[in-house]
């Protein structure tokens, strides 16, 4: 896919001694390679591209673009702006199949039909799964119909900057989403809660600071990645009430309700205060460096035999050189497989623990939050702008439904 290189280094060339770069696929020429009018023609073809990313002739709105030329300006433009990485990521998966299959297309000349051709590539799509080695669909309906939308937006960006005419972006608003059940798609299942009995069981084979992420994840009913990727200097602890106020850098729903900080009582405190000690602000609160120190603690306490001198010498050495290639912060993967490990190490000790997930315990917070305060408690504390959404993660309802059936009688046994 052709891609927008506005801040790359002018080239020499060497069988003519001239300053050139590339643009669009071609090769622009500025002058004499080191003098200072091929500096001067350079800095305006780069002004010149920043004013009109992508060119269109003069004939009508969208002619001569291709698709491929207009994802490439969009995902240059989303880059550059405050928007979430995942939702970049999730762009950037969406622009490979429109680009792979009417990359070469104008843009004018795409269609409801086209769209759907596209839509269908992602439902046939698959991966390899990682534990049978077998193929397996890679999108299920939600994440399809999402991506749709998104491709929806980025004609829409086209007719905002007159990349696309406004018919071809209205034409493909027709197309519907996928409804359930429909031929060829499949959905997740709901996602459950976690006990808190499972989670107790699996903290004693958890490392402290997985263990301190773990609960305060479920107290407050944070994401995953707001809870590893905190930082010393994201906490504000000068406030006077009694609590601490986290604001994550960033997280997915940013556009729509903004930064919002979250409050840390007592018991976040306590599991959060060992690891703030002698850190500067940018540095991670849980990191795994941090485990790793406290699993080398542990062994030393359960050592049996004396530390020989050799082994204190060369323990000395690489606490100089520092030459650790452990990551500063977890991320996704290494949360969620710390915890699977703990599972497993869990189970082969005797004590039976069911697999789960860290990002099942945002469910469980909800759940756990509505049924002991209420619907509107537990919206506030997981940020959530609607009811509705807090319904999707909390299971309370049922709860609730089972309390009923359990005390219900029949007034008619008589």
């Amino acid at each position: 896919m052709p891609r927008l290189k506005v801040d790359q280094v002018p080239k020499k060339c060497r069988d003519r001694n001239q300053c050139y770069s590339w643009h669009n696929g071609k090769r622009t020429y500025h002058g004499v390679w080191g003098t200072p009018e091929a500096d001067e023609n350079y800095r305006r073809f780069k002004i010149a591209i920043l004013e009109n990313p992508i060119p269109a002739l003069p004939m009508s709105v969208g002619d001569g673009v291709f698709v491929s030329e207009l994802a490439a300006g969009y995902l240059d433009t989303i880059e550059n702006s405050p928007m979430h990485p995942s939702h970049i990521s999730h762009f950037r998966q969406v622009i490979g199949y429109l680009v792979e299959t009417y990359g070469d297309l104008a843009v004018n000349e795409f269609s409801p039909k086209k769209l759907k051709v596209v839509r269908d590539q992602l439902v046939k799509a698959v991966k390899p799964c990682q534990k049978t080695g077998k193929t397996k669909r890679r999108f299920c309906r939600k994440m399809v119909n999402d991506y749709i939308g998104r491709i929806k937006r980025i004609f829409a960006w086209g007719v905002e900057e007159e990349l696309v005419h406004a018919d071809v972006y209205n034409a493909i608003r027709i197309v519907k989403n996928l409804p359930k059940r429909t031929p060829g798609t499949f959905d997740h299942p709901e996602r459950e809660d976690v006990p808190e009995w499972v989670i107790a069981l699996t903290l004693p084979f958890l490392a402290p600071v997985v263990a301190a992420m773990v609960v305060i994840q479920y107290l407050t009913g944070m994401r995953p990645s707001e809870v590893f990727n905190m930082r010393v200097g994201d906490i504000d602890r000068s406030r006077k009430n009694g609590l601490w106020y986290y604001t994550p850098e960033s997280h997915k729903t940013e556009e729509q309700i903004g930064k919002k900080p979250i409050p840390l009582g007592k018991p976040e405190q306590k599991l959060i205060a060992p690891y703030l000690e002698d850190k500067k602000p940018e540095a991670a609160v849980f990191s795994p460096r941090t485990a790793m120190r406290e699993r080398a603690a542990k062994a030393r306490e359960n050592r049996k035999s004396k530390l020989t001198p050799s082994q204190q010498e060369r323990d000395a050495k690489r606490a100089e050189k520092n030459t650790s290639k452990v990551r500063e912060f977890y991320d996704r993967s290494s949360y969620r497989n710390t915890i699977r490990y703990a599972i497993i190490k869990g189970n082969r000790h005797g004590v039976k623990i069911p697999h789960w997930s860290p990002y099942l315990l945002r469910n469980s917070a909800a759940t756990a939050i509505e049924l002991e305060h209420g619907l509107d408690e537990a919206q506030a504390q997981l940020g959530h702008t609607t009811a509705d959404m807090t319904k999707r993660y909390s299971a309370a309802q049922l709860k609730q439904r089972e309390k009923l059936a359990h005390s219900r009688v029949n007034p008619f046994e008589k």
